[in-house]
């Protein structure tokens, strides 16, 4: 919780609701100078003040608690991607990480390769987008093959593979809630 700056917060909602330090202050029943000073982070509110001061924002008093996402973690350039090899195929992940409740990565298999020997399943829907290539994808007891611009859902708990026994390499970006590889 070190990226939490409650003081910040209320200045942010304070602005937001157009309100002056001063009708916030008076609204909360505190004095405009112990505002300034919570704004600023030289006074650490108690927690009665912070319900007092989310009431008066009409925000939830948690809103305060929530730590602030640094965007520059969002952002995943193409040369910088968290790449893992499982046997001949190699994931390249194009989410930041495995946190949240959706990972998405590229799945690149050479000629000749499965993802696995027997059909898997996991507890996550998985929605799969042919780059390049073709795939042969297996469901349950149906197999379809896939080309380029191609997609496929699979229900969670849904028996699955990926084969690609053609002469070309195969690229599938694909997303699975939640993240399980």
């Amino acid at each position: 919780m070190e990226n939490i700056d409650i003081g910040k917060k209320v200045e942010k909602y304070r602005k937001a609701k157009g309100f002056s330090a001063r009708e916030l202050a008076r609204l909360a029943e505190i004095t405009p100078s112990m505002l300034s000073q919570i704004e600023r982070g030289l006074a650490n509110p108690s927690i009665q003040t912070i319900k007092v001061l989310a009431k008066s924002l009409e925000v939830p008093t948690f809103s305060f608690f929530i730590e602030e996402t640094n965007t520059v973690d969002l952002v995943v350039r193409s040369n910088n991607r968290k790449k893992m090899v499982i046997e001949n195929l190699s994931y390249e992940l194009v989410s930041p990480d495995f946190t949240g409740n959706l990972a998405t990565a590229i799945m690149n298999f050479p000629p000749n390769t499965a993802s696995s020997e027997k059909q898997m399943e996991h507890k996550g829907e998985e929605v799969a987008f042919v780059l390049e290539g073709k795939i042969k994808v297996f469901l349950d007891d149906e197999e379809y093959i896939l080309e380029p611009g191609d997609s496929v859902k699979i229900p969670a708990q849904m028996k699955h593979k990926w084969e690609n026994n053609f002469n070309e390499q195969a690229a599938i970006l694909f997303s699975v809630t939640p993240p399980a590889f």
